[in-house]
């Protein structure tokens, strides 16, 4: 995995990385604050794609926008269009996972051209503070109510939070602990992988961390019938962070959607490696299909008055 630096169309400079894996491209629009490590299966030599992401703006050596309020849905889709600018690729298949669901998804519809097809993983496409806790029966107003709650404080306590947080030792003992706090699965995942992904997460600026996830914090639910390259939807049985059923429900209305609910918690890559590039062999085949068939397409065969494939 190697990083680097591209400039967003506002001038900000995002620290993107990628691996030097071969295959198709593959963009990942990562969870918020997010680090490489949290995919390990994607940064194997075997992973069969190669991997374009980035860092989320003021986190990881990415920049801070000039004007801080530059940390809207519509800067994260154009942080996602200069990662893929900058490797001069006009069109791949896009992964989201938790927060990167939103960027993902709103890619797509705004931006058709540039996504061949949809990887959407424990993750919800709008309202993302109402999917919180609902795998618990939480119902939508409470679940929203105590997530924005629960940031606000973390921003009020920033100073005090940061110098708890940027003390803690991480090992595998903080990581088991970590593992039995209801958020991952015990067991789920190796303790070495865990600690390796939350050592730099947890030095964060906490409240820098809440000011991007309350910037979100009044997309709406979104409608995704349009849609139409190919989509697979992974849900966590047991995500307390992205209501399982609200991300299966998102692409009812898409017949070609692929839906899939794996046993793990909002830490699905970690948890269930295995599964995340099984799944996403599949769609990059789906995909290969799909382009292939438009590709063969015969416009004289078409009626007069019809319309070439999207």
């Amino acid at each position: 995995m190697r990083e680097h630096d591209v400039l967003s169309a506002d001038g900000t400079r995002v620290r993107g990385w990628h691996t030097d894996s071969t295959g198709p491209v593959v963009l990942l629009c990562p969870g918020l604050g997010t680090i490489p490590e949290a995919w390990p299966a994607l940064l194997l030599p075997d992973s069969g794609v190669r991997v374009l992401s980035w860092y989320h703006r003021g986190t990881m050596g990415s920049d801070r926008p000039a004007d801080e309020s530059r940390i809207t849905l519509a800067d994260h889709v154009a942080d996602a269009l200069a990662v893929l600018d900058a490797a001069g690729v006009r069109r791949c298949v896009v992964m989201g996972w938790s927060m990167g669901v939103m960027v993902a998804t709103e890619l797509a519809q705004r931006y058709p051209d540039r996504v061949s097809g949809l990887m959407l993983a424990a993750g919800v496409p709008g309202d993302m503070f109402g999917a919180l806790l609902g795998v618990a029966g939480v119902p939508r107003p409470l679940g929203r109510a105590l997530g924005l709650l629960a940031a606000h404080a973390v921003k009020g306590l920033g100073p005090l939070v940061d110098a708890v947080l940027h003390r803690v030792p991480v090992n595998r003992a903080t990581a088991t602990l970590l593992q039995h706090t209801g958020f991952m699965l015990p067991g789920g995942a190796e303790a070495d992988e865990v600690a390796e992904a939350v050592r730099r997460f947890l030095g964060h600026d906490s409240r820098w961390y809440v000011t991007l996830a309350l910037a979100l914090a009044d997309v709406p639910e979104r409608d995704l019938t349009g849609i139409g390259v190919p989509v697979t939807v992974l849900a966590g049985k047991y995500d307390v962070v992205a209501d399982p059923r609200r991300a299966l429900e998102s692409v009812a209305g898409l017949p070609h959607a692929r839906t899939r609910v794996v046993p793990t918690s909002h830490f699905m890559p970690l948890e269930a490696p295995e599964v995340i590039v099984a799944e996403l062999g599949m769609l990059v085949r789906r995909v290969a299909a799909v382009e292939r068939a438009r590709a063969d397409a015969d416009p004289a065969a078409l009626t007069p008055g019809s319309r070439p494939p999207a």
